[in-house]
């Protein structure tokens, strides 16, 4: 609808993978050919790990175009298969003669002499499984057996394995370790930062035709960059609706306006509500604080022994509290009983002491600066969370200091479902989500 208005030739933020619009800052590109690089080499299995929307598919879409005149491309956008479907899936694939009554064994010889052959003639025959968090235990124990065929040299079947952060947890269990061992390149798609985000936005248009003044700005980016998280697919969202919003007012260009009324639509707000209400919450707890301390330290010694105060004499106290004493009051209470100080340090000994393999649950994040925030929320904590389970650390995001805030202690994956289930709607509203101790170990480094 907008195409017109802005000049360009086609829809610039379609969340469909168009390779011809591949952005390749933000260390895609150098993804792209440390991946080329890793299936050319023809060793072991690839492993591909990003967050829902940040750029998978694209990546593998990619992967295809560039390899499509060097090798044989099997595509599996389905990974629910059993481990006897997905050998007729993959001999199906590749054009080999076999149907649903072909044993396994008679599928599997079919398979070996196919890529003997092409191993022949000099060509690579690479396997796409895209989802692979969600393919069954077996059925990737069967995809390593498949990496067993090989000849004196090379292997026959190359494999790239596109997954979600979950694929990291699902290959770390016991029983599937020697899938893991045969993983020798590992790549990770991490979340745009703001000056990336931007770079993206104004290279989309100008890929689909626009020449005028760029549409969008540090500021509207850094916005997109909040509500998005970083991630594609949500960046393309917002500004497609940003777009239309900028359009429907007969502007040409986009403000953070425009990028709030994207977020509400696309439902992007409600993991920031929750930051607003610990802001206000801890400013009201201060309030109320500073008033109580006045009052202790205004109150005459040895009147109203029974602890009746008037309202006249409540209101001096109130008003006109010794504005040092209460500061050095405040400094010393802080310094000894501060919620926040006490959690850090807790945290401190917990992962000193917890194994990789446990599961936290990631309330939410804040910057450092909203520190009276977290006071707040510690402070104010609902009565179905433990105070001792709740763990705070100091963590690094596009080179900005905050503060993570986790909440329990899970042996298992789905004991910590369970508890995220259950959290309070006001929790719920930030989109909390699981996180591995292994992985919250990668982010004090960052820190360090």
């Amino acid at each position: 609808m907008y195409q017109g208005h802005f000049g360009l030739e086609r829809p610039p933020f379609k969340i469909t993978p168009d390779t011809s619009l591949f952005y390749e800052g933000s260390q895609r590109g150098a993804a792209l050919e440390a991946l080329m690089y890793a299936v050319s080499s023809g060793e072991g299995i690839i492993k591909v790990v990003g967050e829902v929307g940040s750029g998978k598919t694209m990546l593998c879409r990619m992967l295809e175009v560039r390899l499509k005149d060097k090798v044989d491309v099997v595509y599996i956008a389905n990974p629910s298969l059993s481990p006897d479907n997905i050998l007729h899936v993959i001999a199906h694939e590749l054009g080999l003669n076999v149907d649903s009554e072909s044993n396994k064994l008679d599928v599997m010889q079919q398979l070996q002499a196919y890529l003997l052959k092409k191993h022949a003639d000099n060509q690579q025959v690479v396997l796409f499984v895209e989802e692979a968090q969600s393919m069954p235990i077996d059925t990737l124990e069967e995809i390593r057996l498949l990496s067993n065929l090989e000849t004196e040299h090379s292997k026959l079947l190359q494999m790239v394995l596109f997954g979600q952060p979950e694929l990291d947890e699902k290959l770390a269990q016991v029983h599937i370790r020697q899938l893991k061992e045969r993983i020798t390149h590992s790549f990770y798609l991490d979340p745009f930062p703001p000056k990336d985000t931007l770079e993206y936005l104004n290279f989309r248009l100008r890929s689909v035709g626009y020449r005028g003044p760029d549409v969008f700005n540090q500021k509207t980016a850094n916005a997109i960059k909040k509500y998005s998280g970083g991630l594609t697919r949500r960046i393309n969202i917002l500004a497609d609706k940003a777009l239309m919003a900028s359009f429907s007012e007969g502007g040409h260009e986009v403000t953070i306006k425009h990028v709030r009324a994207g977020a509400v639509d696309s439902d992007f707000r409600k993991k920031h509500d929750l930051r607003l209400w610990l802001v206000t919450s801890s400013v009201l707890v201060a309030l109320l604080l500073a008033v109580w301390l006045g009052m202790l330290i205004a109150q005459p010694e040895g009147n109203n022994p029974a602890g009746q105060i008037g309202q006249a004499e409540i209101g001096a106290m109130a008003v006109t509290p010794p504005v040092r004493a209460i500061k050095e009051e405040v400094a010393i209470n802080t310094e000894i009983n501060s919620p926040l100080d006490m959690r850090l340090k807790a945290t401190e000994r917990w992962l000193d002491r917890v194994a990789d393999s446990r599961y936290s649950i990631q309330l939410f994040v804040t910057r450092l600066v909203d520190a009276a925030g977290v006071e707040g929320f510690l402070q104010e904590l609902p009565e179905i969370l433990d105070f001792e389970q709740v763990y705070i650390y100091e963590i690094v995001i596009d080179e900005v200091d905050m503060y993570s805030v986790l909440y329990g202690d899970f042996a298992y994956r789905q004991e910590a479902q369970e508890r995220l289930r259950n959290l309070p709607v006001g929790l719920k509203n930030s989109q909390p989500f699981l996180r591995r101790l292994s992985a919250i170990r990668k982010d004090l480094l960052v820190k360090k």
